[in-house]
């Protein structure tokens, strides 16, 4: 973890939960675990303070916590679960295009809430939606339940590990943390009896359960004994990113064989992914193997292939160079799996193609290019390879060794190391490429988090008052004011700083495009040096 990944994950922080919560998860980022009175003496902080800081970020999926064998519990954060925030309006347009609206609003409410009960989501979706509709039509209360058990199904949605029930609790032995448990079957799978409308229950307030995770609302006296709570009390869900991040992966591995073959290929590779995509871990190097019959049952029917062009394909894809898909036996006519390492470390190296063009030019990028097919060259041999005259090769050349795009090795030919005769060969380390440009897409990141802040800053003044015009018209439109009155509200805000709005807006949009698109080739970069090191 590197000094620019902790500056912005302390921006993002402090950008979306405030000062405090900041504070203390950058201390956890900075120094590991730590325990709650010794975090709130190092911050200068009241332990009230701290805990309802850690409160929020337990919620939020980004600080977790255990139990010390001296018998304290210790705090740890996970900066890759704050790094990941820039990228929450990837997840919600996955949502949408997958699931529709309903989708899309139960993930919203999942990443602004962290951990929820199905049923205070359902409500709270349902309700969302009943209000976005015309007068005179009424939502299916089947739709959102159907919608949520779907995300389950496919595992976009998990289940939390929750604490024994109150009896198992009572018999063991008392301890500072409870133990969190959960089957591995039980995570992606909505328990029985839960009414998915959402709807409530009574019960008596003895009744057994998981009680520190109980939604509840006392109805009437105490003398009844009966209260309201979520029929699915106990039961929590979470985002499960992995899914989310292993379907944008594979998003981008469609993409590029359509670029490199055409749209078919890509089908097919689709069609594979969807297959396999329950049945691989995101870390797995590869899918598991597919039967070719198999795949062809499961193509879309609109695309209408027959199997002479399937197998044409599938020949021409097993053949390509980046060995993305590979046919590993013969029978049932053939079986073929997807290798995620080499799909990651083509679309890597496409980017990183793409970043040296863009920023050095062509002749930089044959260089480059070169030197990625033929490895290890000497410079003459560069320039005799890229086709570049040699001074402008060289200039080229040490230009690219400047920034660290290009790397030497030295092989010398005798004991003492002398430059007369020694082998100086250019080569192109990818992984290592690729670790520098993700630390200047991080860099790239703070600085366009840092322009946004500045720009509002130079705003706020006239923000503040379009907020307040735009508060007093509506609330005067709501009462049945006349149109004469809102014009002369509106009216408050002069041409030139309508103009300023506009101009602010206009540049607002551009700096939230940009961060997504960094934050696109973070993920990419990122996710070929996880393969990286999972090997």
């Amino acid at each position: 973890m590197s000094a620019i990944e902790v500056q912005v994950a302390s921006r993002i922080l402090k950008e979306h939960y405030g000062d405090i919560v900041d504070k203390v998860c950058t201390q956890l980022i900075k120094y590991g675990s730590t325990p709650l009175r010794p975090l709130a003496q190092e911050l200068s902080l009241k332990v009230d303070q701290v805990k309802k800081a850690l409160c929020v970020l337990i919620q939020h999926n980004i600080v977790t916590f255990k139990l010390h064998k001296r018998g304290f519990v210790e705090y740890s954060a996970k900066v890759d679960h704050v790094l990941m925030i820039p990228r929450y309006p990837h997840y919600i347009y996955c949502a949408k295009t997958l699931y529709g609206d309903a989708g899309e609003l139960i993930v919203e409410e999942f990443l602004q809430h962290g951990q929820m009960l199905m049923s205070a989501v359902v409500d709270k979706v349902s309700q969302r939606l009943s209000e976005a509709m015309e007068a005179g039509q009424k939502l299916d209360p089947r739709i959102v339940p159907g919608k949520f058990e779907d995300l389950v199904n496919t595992h976009f949605l998990q289940r939390l590990p929750a604490p024994p029930k109150q009896q198992e609790q009572e018999k063991a032995p008392s301890n500072a943390v409870p133990k969190l448990e959960l089957s591995e079957k039980d995570m992606y799978r909505i328990p029985q009896g839960v009414d998915l409308t959402g709807r409530k229950r009574k019960r008596s307030v003895t009744d057994s359960g998981d009680a520190d995770r109980t939604s509840k609302k006392v109805r009437g006296s105490s003398s009844t004994g009966n209260e309201e709570v979520a029929a699915d009390a106990g039961v929590v869900w979470k985002i499960n990113f992995d899914r989310f991040h292993q379907h944008l992966r594979d998003l981008e591995i469609v993409a590029a064989v359509c670029r490199r073959v055409d749209w078919h290929a890509g089908e097919i590779v689709r069609t594979m992914l969807r297959v396999s995509e329950l049945t691989t871990d995101f870390n797995a190097s590869e899918t598991i193997p597919i039967g070719f019959h198999d795949i062809m049952r499961a193509l879309p029917p609109d695309l209408k292939m027959t199997r002479n062009a399937a197998e044409q394909y599938f020949k021409l894809l097993s053949d390509d160079q980046t060995r993305i898909l590979q046919k590993i036996g013969e029978s049932g006519g053939g079986t073929y799996k997807i290798d995620l390492q080499k799909a990651s470390q083509a679309i890597c190296t496409a980017t990183v193609e793409s970043i040296v063009q863009e920023r050095f030019g062509s002749k930089s990028f044959r260089i480059f290019k070169t030197l990625l097919i033929k490895k290890h060259l000497e410079q003459k041999q560069v320039e005799e390879f890229a086709l570049i005259p040699a001074k402008e090769a060289k200039e080229l050349l040490y230009k690219l060794f400047a920034e660290h795009i290009v790397t030497v090795q030295e092989i010398p030919r005798t004991p003492d190391h002398a430059p007369s005769r020694t082998f100086y060969l250019f080569t192109v380390n990818i992984s290592q490429v690729s670790r520098m440009m993700l630390e200047r897409c991080y860099k790239t990141l703070a600085n366009l988090m840092s322009r946004r802040d500045y720009e509002t800053k130079e705003n706020r003044r006239l923000i503040e008052k379009a907020q307040r015009v735009e508060a007093i018209t509506k609330s005067l439109q709501s009462h049945g004011a006349d149109p004469t009155q809102t014009a002369e509200i509106e009216d408050m805000i002069t041409a030139p700083e309508k103009l300023q709005l506009e101009q602010y807006k206009r540049k607002m949009a551009k700096l939230e495009q940009s961060e997504l698109q960094v934050d696109g080739t973070i993920f990419i970069l990122s996710n070929y040096i996880q393969q990286e090191g999972n090997r």
